[in-house]
């Protein structure tokens, strides 16, 4: 394990790696918010062996879940990675587990409750130098602070279908610890970007031409839209006018944004098809209509 000095009111930027398939159990009323999206990624057998959410965890609370862990017998390797911690965890000792079926559902339970009750937000961490350099980057001059992925805009005619050109942490290096990234969004006549949602960020639009009809709803449910022209700055954006192009700017207060399309989060990744006729309370045969108007065109 690691070493480390502790700092009153450090915060902590956490990465869980996992390497065993992880059974969630239901928590009640802590699966909300960020708590919902890290049970998802854990249950999903695609995340084996890699990094879930970014979770942030004051300096008190850190502590408390290395302690714990370690109490329980946990074997796990601490370390640090850029900005951020890893904990990695393979396996647990049963004989600590007094209120779970099952020794993941223990440290589970045990990780949401610190989240719903101590997380801040997932968001980029604060950097102490002015910039940071990738380790396989020697010589930095102008260039690595120079992003020419948008050049492909300049003369080219509107797409057929909505398309987002990003320039974020994947694209361009240089916004490592920088905590902003933006996109150029392009909206043929009709078109339209899916509800979504940016599980570390705060968006701000500015619609340079045409117009959008935009909208977002609210953690009690409450929706807002609004019709934009250009000029305008404002979560669906639809392009309701049948002969214009529309292109618009998104800025983001992230590096690494991340988007969680919702309709292809909920229909294309393998959830049973009873279970969303319930939900949506509806039958299984719109279910599989849906489903197959989102599939891959071939």
């Amino acid at each position: 394990m690691a070493s480390f000095n502790r700092k009153p009111g450090q915060k902590f930027q956490v990465f869980l790696v996992i390497t065993d398939q992880i059974r969630i159990p239901r928590i009640g009323h802590i699966e909300q918010g960020h708590c919902s999206f890290l049970r998802q990624q854990l249950s999903d057998r695609r995340r084996l062996h890699n990094e879930t959410s970014l979770i942030l965890f004051y300096e008190r609370t850190f502590y408390k879940l290395v302690s714990t862990l370690l109490k329980a017998k946990a074997t796990l390797v601490l370390y640090p990675y850029n900005l951020y911690w890893v904990i990695h965890i393979s396996s647990f000792s049963s004989s600590t587990m007094a209120f779970a079926t099952s020794k993941n559902e223990f440290f589970f339970a045990l990780v949401l409750g610190f989240v719903s009750l101590q997380m801040a937000i997932a968001s980029d961490a604060d950097i102490t130098s002015d910039f940071i350099i990738p380790p396989n980057i020697t010589n930095v001059d102008g260039k690595f602070f120079t992003y020419t992925g948008m050049r492909v805009l300049v003369g080219a005619n509107p797409p057929t279908t909505f398309k987002g050109l990003k320039a974020s942490m994947a694209e361009f290096l240089a916004l490592n610890g920088q905590s902003v990234s933006y996109a150029v969004l392009q909206y043929p006549a009709g078109s339209v970007n899916p509800p979504h949602t940016h599980p570390r960020l705060a968006e701000l639009l500015f619609l340079l031409g045409g117009s959008l009809e935009v909208g977002f709803v609210d953690t009690t449910n409450k929706l807002f839209t609004r019709t934009l022209q250009a000029g305008t700055g404002v979560h669906y954006r639809y392009n309701g006018d049948a002969k214009n192009y529309a292109i618009a700017v998104s800025a983001f207060g992230s590096a690494n944004a991340g988007t969680v399309s919702v309709p292809s989060s909920i229909f294309t990744t393998g959830i049973d098809d009873g279970i969303l006729a319930k939900s949506f309370k509806t039958d299984v045969a719109t279910i599989q209509a849906i489903k197959a108007g989102l599939a891959p065109k071939a």
